[in-house]
């Protein structure tokens, strides 16, 4: 009696976690399921559910000058934050996991410290700091990129100190012993054990770049328009569903980033 009531219980509590991951997971993606069905719409305007089935409106976005050339500007700023942030995060972890000493706690927090604020708090600060410190007067490029490196560098210091934290030394060791380079020792065994972190990292860095908002509001000049600005100022004036169809493009590619991981690393190998 103890034993299927023990067992009832446990089926009970079963049953009930799945109910409440699948509320969870439900009210996550609801919001982009319907974005993705109501780029699809028929009519004239967003709503939902859609009247009819039509790609019109990818067809519109696809003609769209200031559309394209937003996704364009907004692709290329994602790469360049990408590589420069793979690269200074990895520099940054490895210094913090096997250098760091006591200063390792500061520097932690300093890295990790753009997760704290708000974006947009984050974004005036830099923008208050090109016009009064730096002098620059003009957004450009350059300054939007530094945002975006700033906000990114969090995610992949974070993901790469959690592979080297359980990386084995002694692998190293042995290489440099056979005669193995610094920087040999570095391409053939260190990056390939800690590739999983490499690539979890950048592929946080390349979405969270694509999808930023309040920095490239505040620190994008004539010219620098990305996809979300070009969204949110497409959306004040009109309510047709090529703004849907924009979205789900994007949505579309971080889903292609995450099969992409999946391929490359596996995601059972993102555990940290």
């Amino acid at each position: 009696m103890h034993v299927k009531g023990r067992r009832s219980k446990r089926k009970a509590g079963s049953v009930i976690y799945r109910t409440i991951l699948v509320l969870i997971y439900t009210f996550i993606l609801l919001p982009e399921i319907i974005v993705v069905i109501a780029a699809f719409n028929a009519g004239e305007y967003l709503t939902f559910p859609p009247q009819g089935f039509s790609i019109r409106w990818f067809v519109a976005f696809a003609h769209s000058e200031p559309f394209i050339n937003a996704m364009l500007m907004s692709l290329r700023l994602a790469i360049f934050t990408l590589c420069i942030t793979l690269t200074l995060g990895t520099m940054a972890a490895f210094f913090v996991v096997r250098y760091g000493g006591r200063l390792r706690g500061l520097i932690r927090v300093l890295m990790t410290a753009p997760l704290l604020f708000p974006a947009v708090i984050t974004a005036a600060a830099l923008l208050i700091y090109y016009y009064q410190v730096t002098g620059w007067r003009n957004r450009t490029f350059i300054g939007l990129l530094m945002g975006h490196v700033l906000i990114t560098s969090p995610y992949v210091f974070l993901t790469i100190s959690s592979t080297l934290y359980n990386f084995d030394v002694s692998l190293e060791e042995a290489a440099r012993t056979l005669g193995a380079s610094s920087l040999r020792t570095f391409a053939k065994i260190t990056m390939p054990l800690i590739k999983s972190g490499l690539i979890a990292g950048g592929m946080f860095a390349f979405i969270v770049s694509w999808g930023q908002f309040p920095i490239s509001l505040l620190l994008a000049g004539i010219g620098l328009t990305t996809l979300p600005i070009q969204l949110f100022d497409y959306v004040r004036w009109s309510f047709d569903p090529t703004a849907a169809a924009a979205a789900a493009i994007s949505i579309l590619l971080a889903l292609i980033a995450v099969i992409v991981v999946q391929k490359l690393a596996g995601l059972e190998s993102l555990r940290w």
